[in-house]
C-alpha cells in the first residue's frame, strides 16, 4: 500500500504476468485510464487499447485508476491483471475526481510519454499510437491533443454553445486558436507536463488547465481531428456547475501566467470612461466632478495597479 496524496490513499497491485515491465523498468508510454463506475463497458476498452499499443510495438503501462467505484469496476480490473501484463491497477478509497485521478497517474507513471484518455467508449483509443508518433517525430511540440470533429455528449443542445463560447473566451486570453479546449484524448511529454500538474482543479476542467498551462508558457501542442462516439453508461457531467467551473478555471489559469490579458482591458476601459465622464463633467460643472466621474476612474486605476502587481508576481514566480 502506498499514498501518493494526502488525505487520499491508494492501493496498488503489482503486475500478474511473465511478460509484465518490473518495477524499477521505464516504458516508453504512460496511458493514465480513470475509471468510475466503468464495469459494463471497462473490459472492452481495456481490449481496444491494449491491443493498439501492442500492435504499434510502444513499450508501455497502462495505469487504470478505480476512483473508489461504488459498483464492480474495481473487480473487473482486478481480474483484468491476469489477461493483460502490461496493466497496473490503483485503487482509491475515496472518490478524488478525474483531475486527482488524471494527476496522481501521471506522477506515477513510468513512461516518458503520458497519455490520458477515457473509460467510456467515446475517444477512438484505438489512435492512441498516432499521438505518441507525432511526439516521437516532431520534437519540438510537447503536447498532442485529439481534436473532436463532433460533439456527442449529454446536454447537446446547451454544451455545444458554452463550449464554444468558453472556448473563444480561452483563445482571446491565451492569445491563439484553440481546436478543443477540454479534449480528454491526449499524449504530452511527461517532464515537460510535471511542473504543472500541482494546479490541476479534481474536476473535469482539468484538461482544460493543462491546455492553458502548456500555451501560456510557450509549449506548442498540436491537434489530431478525431470522432466522438456517444459515452457508454451514464455521464458525470453537470452541465450547470462543470460549465461554471470551466469559465472560472480558464479565467483563473490566464490570471495566473498572465495577469496583464484579464486585469488590463476593464483597467483601461475604466480609467478611459472616467476620463470621458470628466470631460463632460467639466463642460457641463466647470471645476466639478461628479463622484462617479472619481469612482470610475480611481477604480479603474486600482485595477492597473493590481495589473502590474499581479504580473510581476508571476514572472517572479517563473523566474
Amino acid at each position: 500500500m502506498i499514498s501518493t496524496d494526502p488525505g487520499l490513499p491508494v492501493t496498488t497491485r503489482p503486475v500478474v504476468g511473465t511478460s509484465a515491465p518490473q518495477a524499477d523498468s521505464e516504458s516508453h508510454v504512460a496511458i493514465v485510464l480513470p475509471c468510475f463506475n466503468e464495469e459494463e463497458h471497462l473490459l472492452l476498452e481495456l481490449q481496444r487499447i491494449t491491443q493498439a499499443m501492442d500492435e504499434s510495438g510502444y513499450s508501455y503501462e497502462l495505469l487504470a485508476v478505480d476512483d473508489a467505484s461504488t459498483d464492480g469496476t474495481l473487480k473487473v480490473l482486478q481480474d483484468a491483471e491476469l489477461q493483460f501484463p502490461q496493466l497496473r491497477v490503483v485503487a482509491f478509497r475515496r472518490n478524488g475526481g478525474a483531475g486527482t485521478v488524471r494527476r496522481t497517474g501521471s506522477q506515477m507513471a513510468r513512461g516518458e510519454i503520458v497519455v490520458w484518455t477515457d473509460a467510456d467508449m467515446t475517444y477512438p483509443n484505438e489512435r492512441i499510437p498516432e499521438l505518441v508518433r507525432r511526439l516521437d517525430e516532431d520534437q519540438s511540440i510537447d503536447q498532442v491533443v485529439g481534436a473532436r470533429t463532433s460533439e456527442e455528449g449529454s446536454h447537446k443542445i446547451l454544451r455545444v454553445p458554452a463550449k464554444w463560447l468558453i472556448r473563444k473566451l480561452a483563445e482571446k486570453l491565451a492569445g491563439q486558436r484553440i481546436p478543443d479546449l477540454n479534449s480528454g484524448l491526449r499524449a504530452m511529454r511527461r517532464q515537460v507536463a510535471l511542473p504543472y500538474l500541482r494546479l490541476l482543479p479534481p474536476g473535469f476542467s482539468c484538461v482544460t488547465t493543462i491546455t492553458l498551462a502548456f500555451l501560456s508558457n510557450q509549449h506548442d501542442i498540436s491537434y489530431l481531428p478525431i470522432s466522438y462516439a456517444k459515452r457508454a453508461g451514464k455521464s458525470k457531467f453537470r452541465f450547470v456547475k462543470d460549465a461554471y467551473r470551466y469559465i472560472l478555471q480558464v479565467l483563473r489559469m490566464v490570471m495566473y501566467f498572465n495577469p496583464l490579458k484579464v486585469l488590463v482591458p476593464p483597467a483601461l476601459w475604466l480609467v478611459g470612461l472616467g476620463t470621458a465622464k470628466a470631460v463632460y463633467d467639466l463642460v457641463d460643472h466647470p471645476f466639478r466632478f461628479a463622484i462617479n466621474t472619481v469612482l470610475l476612474t480611481l477604480t479603474g486605476l486600482i485595477i492597473g495597479s493590481l495589473a502590474l502587481l499581479a504580473d510581476l508576481i508571476a514572472r517572479s514566480r517563473q523566474d
